[in-house]
């Protein structure tokens, strides 16, 4: 079975900063790409930002140059660093792996339950 367990949000003010980590377990034969994709009230999930298990990144463009996304590949975990926040960036996150499972042999997509992150102005 697999889990992803969200941590780090709460509630902050504009221009301050917060830092999301996801931690992933289960019988993984690989793990692909992780990631953070977000959803406000009203609006579709949208990217946020993922990285591949060599490091290559992907970035929504609502959060270039303020968030940066990283992973430890050896603890299965992946963070999301999120600085000079807005009030627009205020959504429900959530984390999700894209891996294969010893048990399921085909790439699939994880999510985790979510994390609310609200900036207040």
């Amino acid at each position: 079975q697999v889990q992803l367990v969200e941590s780090g949000g709460g509630l902050v003010q504009a221009g301050g900063s917060l830092r999301l980590s996801c931690v992933a377990s289960g019988s993984f034969l690989s793990i692909n790409t992780m990631g953070w994709y977000r959803q406000a009230p009203d609006k579709q999930r949208e990217l946020v930002a993922t990285i591949s298990r060599h490091g290559t990144t992907n970035y929504g463009d609502p959060v270039k140059g303020r968030f940066t996304i990283s992973r430890d590949n050896a603890k299965n975990t992946v963070a999301l660093q999120m600085n000079s926040l807005k009030p627009e960036d205020t959504a429900v996150y959530y984390c999700q792996i894209r891996g294969v499972l010893y048990t399921r042999l085909y790439e699939y997509d994880y999510w985790g339950q979510g994390t609310q992150v609200t900036v207040s102005s």
